[in-house]
């Protein structure tokens, strides 16, 4: 455990745990600095196909340590060298090729909540609450972040979530797509291992390739490019490709290697 996260690895699972449960794990800027380099771990190391993120205790994470907000965002300046640290983070964990997971139990609000929109899945307890706060501090969210949003939820529930500060449960959150499931909080842990193992199940050349593609539609693009058809092709000459073929019509569970 390292200044308020820890990262440790479990097989093919990389898990990063926001540790500040008397803070309701509230990220502070060294935490959000490190998320990069958490995420380029994740995706060097060959042996981890998922990273996970979650929190210690009873929370997943209530936001930004806003008592940072008086020193480290008093300036105009001061206020871009901390966004820019959240935007990297972000960033990072949006352009992962491998899945991220966020396994969500008690708050997710604000940064906690940017975070979890910036995984590819989100999977929370029953008791869970989301908000994304700005309206209530006099902040402008994140361009790259709200436009994540959106894309998840829509408009009308992203300017519902962002112009009104509101908070809603995880029932309200899995209706509007914030989630993709709510399980009770006693269930959360396997659950969320089962979806990971399906995720790990399949072919990685196949998850990492249309990953990225997804990626690329979100950011506003609507023509295939050369990266989209070298990714389409670069799995039809590896054993993957054949392996689940063949899998395929002697009705067996496909093995794959990549």
């Amino acid at each position: 455990m390292t200044d308020g996260f820890s990262f440790t690895s479990d097989g093919a699972i990389g898990r990063l745990t926001f540790c500040r449960p008397a803070k309701m794990n509230a990220i502070t800027h060294e935490i959000w600095s490190a998320i990069p380099d958490v995420v380029a771990r994740v995706e060097a190391d060959p042996g981890l196909k998922v990273l996970l993120l979650t929190g210690e205790g009873p929370h997943f994470s209530a936001g930004a340590d806003i008592g940072e907000f008086r020193t480290l965002r008093a300036t105009a300046e001061a206020v871009t060298t901390y966004d820019q640290a959240v935007d990297a983070a972000v960033a990072a964990l949006t352009g992962m090729r491998k899945p991220s997971v966020a396994m969500i139990q008690g708050n997710c609000i604000g940064g906690g909540c940017q975070l979890s929109v910036a995984c590819d899945f989100r999977f929370a307890a029953g008791d869970a609450r989301f908000g994304i706060t700005p309206a209530r501090l006099g902040i402008v969210y994140h361009f790259a972040s709200t436009r994540l949003l959106v894309s998840l939820v829509g408009p009308a529930h992203a300017k519902y979530l962002l112009l009104s500060g509101e908070l809603v449960g995880a029932s309200r959150a899995r209706e509007i797509g914030l989630v993709h499931e709510v399980v009770p909080a006693a269930e959360l842990e396997a659950a969320t291992a089962r979806f990971i193992g399906t995720l790990c199940a399949r072919s990685q050349g196949s998850v990492r390739g249309m990953n990225r593609i997804i990626e690329k539609i979100v950011a506003g693009q609507t023509e295939p490019d050369q990266e989209t058809e070298d990714l389409r092709l670069s799995v039809l000459h590896g054993a993957d490709y054949a392996e689940g073929v063949d899998a395929f019509l002697t009705r067996r569970t496909p093995e794959f290697t990549d």
